[in-house]
């Protein structure tokens, strides 16, 4: 028997050649594999056809020692698919990528933010990048460009879809790789070119560090394909990349119907019935136990019939530049306060650029209100990026009839709101940011009361540290109940450039509270005090 080597967590392949030929292999053979870790647990597994008469099962690991399996094949005649056995070595991993150092993905169990295995908290930072599977992003040279701008500012996660794409009708060619479209016309079969070049790109990711956040489609496609397409659709996924530390996307805008729909809430009903079955029926093949959600048009949660399916609530709250501010707040809290308690993060929020608006304050605005008020992460995006203009040719017009804007991916890579979020991201990482809670009552703010979210944000851990994002949209009057024995200093920190100005030691009145001396410029700041 051969026994193979694998490093933890790291991804082995194993291929199955079958001698008997079928007339639709797809679609009349179906593979199984069962795993049995050396501590005794037992995995079912799906395998995928890769085109020919060739099967794939892909297997990862985070425990150390000899692992075991057996196939299952639908056609248990076949002894090249059925009960066919094998055995692989997992070693400890050497490198340096946090993705193998630490383990897979899961939900801390605070139910506040997302973790590596070993418990090493892990900070979404996302980028949205819904088309960048198609050829108009070239590879290597420039997905990889992108990445590696994206790497640079700090970024940890790509949302990325799966093929089926929004804003253009069925197998539109602006949608093709390199392979062509991920199904066969009238959704016969999978088209394993497709994910041929899909791998390549989702395993580079992977292997520079960053978590593909995979969309399995955007949501109108269950009602054009069917429920059981779909599920074909989401097994085949599974069976590709469940190997790799993942985030599962059921949908996106699940229960949004298609742009030219004559029967909106009709279809919005039968996408949601969809996508709850569908929920189900990824949870049952989610052998690794990735994380999943489902992206919204409002909560995640609100898109299926049992929220409880989610591991993790993402959020959509606008792109009217600041007019979305308040119900971005609005919704991060009322999410946080929902049951089941789950982690929630905004998913998509006020593109960079798009209506001509939304440019780097209002990004910086978004990713400090939403992480003060408890989000596990934020989600970035550029108008540009997310539907792959090129300089040669924009995306052009959707379904509707209108563009979202013509601005080429290259230039739209450099708006400065991506770095700002990553320079945010920075220093939140200086100190434990996955054990802040939101403290409104730090804070007390110089604006009209009756206008409940253009407030100063505070969060932080008492007794420690204090974190305040202020600015003259989000007024700061003073610092509210600053513990008698507690000595906090103070810095000022520029979150466009991570620049820090020294205030020093924090004297507060005999009531605790302090007013900060004036900002060197009128901007937004962020107000740190430690001890």
């Amino acid at each position: 028997m051969q026994v193979r080597t694998t490093e933890k967590n790291r991804m082995l392949e194993w291929v199955f050649r079958s001698a008997k030929r079928y007339a639709d292999p797809f679609n009349d053979v179906e593979i199984n594999v069962t795993l049995i870790t050396p501590s005794g647990v037992k995995l079912q597994i799906p395998a995928f056809w890769a085109g020919g008469n060739q099967w794939y099962v892909r297997f990862a690991s985070g425990e150390i020692g000899k692992h075991r399996f057996e196939t299952q094949c639908s056609d248990s005649s076949n002894q090249d698919l059925h009960g066919r056995t094998g055995e692989f070595e997992v070693v400890p991993y050497t490198g340096a990528n946090p993705l193998f150092q630490h383990g897979l993905l899961n939900i801390a169990p605070d139910k506040r933010h997302l973790q590596h295995r070993d418990g090493t908290p892990f900070f979404w930072l996302g980028d949205t990048w819904w088309m960048g599977l198609c050829k108009r992003l070239k590879w290597p040279g420039e997905f990889q460009s992108l990445a590696h701008d994206r790497i640079e500012k700090g970024y940890t996660v790509i949302q990325i879809v799966a093929g089926l794409y929004p804003d253009m009708p069925e197998f539109d060619e602006r949608g093709a790789n390199e392979g062509g479209f991920p199904w066969e016309p009238g959704y016969s079969r999978i088209n394993p070119d497709y994910f041929d070049r899909m791998d390549i790109r989702i395993e580079w990711l992977v292997n520079h560090g960053l978590v593909p956040c995979i969309v399995g489609c955007w949501g109108y496609f269950i009602n054009f394909m069917g429920v059981e397409k779909m599920k074909q659709h989401w097994r085949y996924l599974i069976a590709r990349y469940a190997a790799l530390p993942v985030v599962w996307c059921l949908a996106g805008e699940a229960t949004m119907s298609y742009y030219l729909s004559q029967n909106r809430e009709a279809d919005s009903r039968q996408e949601k019935d969809g996508w709850t079955e569908l929920a189900g029926y990824v949870k049952t093949l989610n052998a690794f136990g990735h994380p999943v959600t489902i992206h919204p048009t409002q909560y995640g949660r609100e898109q299926i019939h049992e929220p409880g399916l989610l591991d993790f609530d993402m959020l959509q709250t606008g792109h009217s530049s600041h007019q979305s501010f308040p119900n971005t707040i609005k919704s991060v809290v009322h999410s946080l306060n929902q049951i089941p308690k789950m982690p929630v993060l905004v998913g998509e929020v006020c593109y960079e650029g798009i209506l001509e608006a939304s440019r780097e304050e209002v990004q910086r605005m978004l990713f400090w209100g939403s992480m003060l008020s408890g989000a596990a992460g934020h989600t970035y995006g550029a108008n540009g990026i997310w539907q792959v203009n090129t300089r040669e040719k924009a995306f052009g017009a959707s379904p509707h009839g209108s563009s979202w804007g013509n601005l080429p991916w290259e230039d739209a890579c450099r708006l400065p709101g991506s770095a700002h979020l990553g320079i945010g991201k920075r220093l939140l990482e200086k100190y434990p940011w996955w054990q802040f809670e939101p403290h409104p009552e730090w804070v007390n703010t110089a604006g009209d009361p009756s206008d409940a979210y253009f407030r100063a944000y505070a969060a932080g851990i008492p007794r420690k540290v204090r974190m305040i994002y202020f600015s003259p949209f989000l007024p700061l009057k003073q610092v509210n109940g600053i513990e008698k024995d507690v000595n906090y200093q103070a810095i000022l920190a520029n979150p466009s450039t991570g620049e820090i100005h020294e205030f020093g030691a924090v004297v507060a009145d005999g009531d605790g509270n302090w007013k900060p001396p004036q900002a060197p410029v009128f901007r937004d700041w962020l107000l740190i005090l430690t001890v």
